[in-house]
């Protein structure tokens, strides 16, 4: 997979991040994951179409979503599940549509499905495509999350 295709993922998870939720994520070095396994507690997944297919994927520590929903919500949270849920599915559709307007810039145009949002201990992340999945580990003062990106 093109390294510079995760550049305009980063830069919309750092732009979103630090607008949405007052976060500065600091990026770390991209490498090729290897399983399926979720580095955190919360994934954000959305499946992207057009010149080619793939996923994209946002997962949070526990404590970090619950940062960033803090944040966003500026205060209290009244559901925790469904506000985290609700939150990380947001969150990575922002990203993706940002990152998507990046792309389109270095001459890809894409699509996106809706997010799905995935909780837990240990799940596990199923990409769309069997390509190689590169992932980002992001960190914050709240916590580690990670963004990984996939397409054929």
């Amino acid at each position: 997979m093109d390294i510079n295709i995760a550049k305009p993922f980063i830069k919309a998870t750092v732009d979103v991040l630090s607008t949405m939720a007052m976060i500065t994520p600091k990026p770390g070095k991209p490498y090729a994951k290897k399983d399926t396994v979720a580095r955190g507690d919360v994934t954000g997944v959305i499946g992207i179409t057009g010149e080619k297919n793939g996923t994209i994927s946002v997962t949070f520590t526990k404590d970090c979503a619950i940062a960033i929903v803090k944040n966003m919500l500026g205060g209290e949270i009244e559901d925790i599940i469904q506000d985290v849920k609700d939150a990380v599915g947001e969150v990575t559709n922002m990203i993706s549509g940002q990152a998507r307007r990046g792309l389109s810039e270095m001459g890809y145009v894409f699509q996106a499905a809706t997010p799905t949002v995935i909780m837990g201990n240990n799940h596990t992340i199923s990409h769309v495509v069997s390509s190689p999945i590169m992932a980002v580990p992001f960190e914050t003062e709240f916590g580690e999350f990670t963004v990984e990106v996939s397409f054929e």
